[in-house]
C-alpha cells in the first residue's frame, strides 16, 4: 500500500473555520487511564477508570495570519476545536477526527534568524473528541 493522502488541520471557533497552513506537525495524544483493580484474596478483579486526558501540540510557520489567530484564542482563552482531515487523496483510516471545546495552554515561538522562517509551537487540551473511522463505528470521548 502507498500513502498518497496530504492531511490538513482547521481550527474552528463559532461558525468561522480556518485552514491551519503552513503547519509543520500536529500530533494528538489520548491517555486513557485505566488500573487493575486487586484485593488481598485475588488479583484482577477488575479495572478502575480514572479521567480521560485529551492533549495536543502543533508546530506552525509564523507565515501569513494563522500564528496570530493561534495566540489571539490562547491569550483570550477561547474554546475551539481541532480538526484532522484528507486533504488530498483517500489513504487515511478515518473519515474524521476532532478535538472538541480545545484551549491551548502554553504558546512557544522560536528565534528570529536570518534564515528560515520562524515557526511557533502550540500546546493545550481537549475536553472532548470525536473520531469516526472509515471502517467501524465512531467513537465520542468523553
Amino acid at each position: 500500500m502507498e500513502w498518497k493522502t496530504r492531511l490538513a488541520v482547521q481550527y474552528t471557533k463559532g461558525t468561522e473555520t480556518v485552514l491551519i497552513s503552513p503547519i509543520d506537525s500536529f500530533s494528538p495524544s489520548f491517555s486513557l487511564n485505566v488500573e487493575a483493580l486487586h484485593s488481598c484474596e485475588v488479583t484482577h478483579l477488575g479495572a478502575i477508570h480514572a479521567p480521560v486526558s485529551m492533549n495536543f501540540t502543533m508546530t506552525v510557520k509564523a507565515i501569513g495570519d494563522v500564528a496570530g489567530r493561534l495566540t489571539k484564542l490562547a491569550l483570550d482563552g477561547e474554546l475551539f476545536d481541532i480538526a484532522l482531515l484528507e486533504h488530498t487523496g483517500d489513504d487515511w483510516s478515518f473519515s474524521s477526527f476532532v478535538l472538541r471545546d480545545c484551549l491551548i495552554t502554553s504558546a512557544t515561538p522560536t528565534t528570529a534568524t536570518i534564515s528560515g522562517a520562524p515557526a511557533a509551537t502550540f500546546s493545550g487540551f481537549s475536553l472532548a473528541a470525536s473520531v469516526d473511522p472509515k471502517t467501524g463505528d465512531p467513537s465520542v470521548l468523553p
